[in-house]
């Protein structure tokens, strides 16, 4: 589904329908992606909610956002 550059296994995806999910998910918001290749053959993606802990939402709900690796790697890091 998203294909990594550099063997990165880390990427982040905007929020853009959080309907049933408002307290989980933020419209707008760039969310960490954790690689989840059984979701990923189900239509889902699984990032890091507003909980702080990795759940599969539909991949209808995110776009993906590649990064500068040095803008990823603050975000890592902060987080």
């Amino acid at each position: 589904m998203m294909n990594t550059q550099d063997n990165q296994t880390i990427h982040f995806a905007l929020c853009l329908n959080n309907e049933g999910y408002k307290a989980s998910l933020e419209v707008g918001k760039l969310y960490r992606i954790i690689v989840d290749e059984q979701a990923a053959s189900h239509g889902l993606i699984r990032i890091v909610d507003e909980s702080g802990e990795d759940y599969a939402f539909s991949a209808k709900r995110f776009y993906p956002v590649q990064l500068p690796q040095n803008v990823e790697e603050v975000l890592l890091t902060s987080s």
